[in-house]
């Protein structure tokens, strides 16, 4: 099991600037199940990287494209949520060029799971009324506005929020409902003692920005609710993507 820095190959039409990300790949052969996974608003770190590495060790070939390839965080942050609330963007072509990097190698098989956290689990709600995921899974990511039109046609999914978070009160609830209400295979829980990404052993972002948003989204790792998400989603991914070889 290892993780390495790549280069995502992109369309000869894209823009100027090379796409980069991390990719973790199973011991043995596979053929593995491809999760194209999306970071958080903070990038690439450390925490990010320890989830690459259990979803790596869970037997999935996962690949994390980094939305702040082209000018880090900084200056790329602000054009990637607009590109999240507005449903279109560069950020969605980086994506997609990372989920036909894994279906094009030999070692995958074609049925491709998309998994966020916080930005990125907003993206994978997105992503999942799109054509080319066979499941998403959604850890304390934003619902859209348009949360109805989003979903009509999606895959299934799973989605795991924490109910002290209050950037997030309902959404649970409202995603439940609509998923129910059309009738999509899906697994919601709300963790009532769980904030924000209670999934992240490993601390992100500055301690000055940890202080300064938590009393909105009370963040902080939650070992039994992550080990349950982890559980579950491993389990909803068993179901929707090991049919296909």
């Amino acid at each position: 099991m290892t993780l390495v820095d790549v280069t995502i190959p992109q369309p000869a039409d894209r823009r100027a600037g090379e796409l980069t990300g991390v990719l973790g790949a199973p011991d043995g052969s596979g053929p593995f199940t491809p999760l194209v996974v999306v970071h958080e608003a903070f990038g690439i770190d450390d925490a990010m990287r320890d989830h690459l590495e259990r979803l790596t060790s869970m037997g999935y070939l996962v690949l994390m494209p980094n939305l702040y390839s082209r000018g880090g965080a900084r200056r790329c942050l602000v054009a990637t949520f607009r590109a999240l609330r507005s449903g279109s963007g560069p950020a969605f072509d980086d994506i997609e060029a990372a989920r036909r990097t894994l279906l094009e190698r030999d070692d995958t098989t074609d049925a491709v799971g998309v998994l966020g956290f916080c930005m990125g689990g907003g993206f994978a709600l997105l992503l999942a009324g799109a054509d080319g995921y066979g499941a998403a899974s959604v850890n304390y990511g934003m619902l859209p506005r348009d949360l109805d039109d989003t979903l009509d046609g999606a895959c299934p999914v799973v989605g795991s929020f924490g109910g002290r978070d209050l950037s997030l009160r309902g959404a649970a609830e409202r995603l439940e409902s609509a998923l129910a209400a059309r009738g999509i295979d899906h697994d919601v829980v709300e963790y009532p003692e769980a904030g924000h990404a209670f999934l992240n052993a490993i601390p992100n972002g500055t301690r000055l920005t940890r202080v300064a948003m938590g009393p909105l989204l009370r963040l902080g790792h939650r070992p039994v609710e992550a080990e349950d998400a982890w559980r579950r989603i491993d389990a909803f991914f068993l179901r929707h993507l090991s049919v296909a070889t």
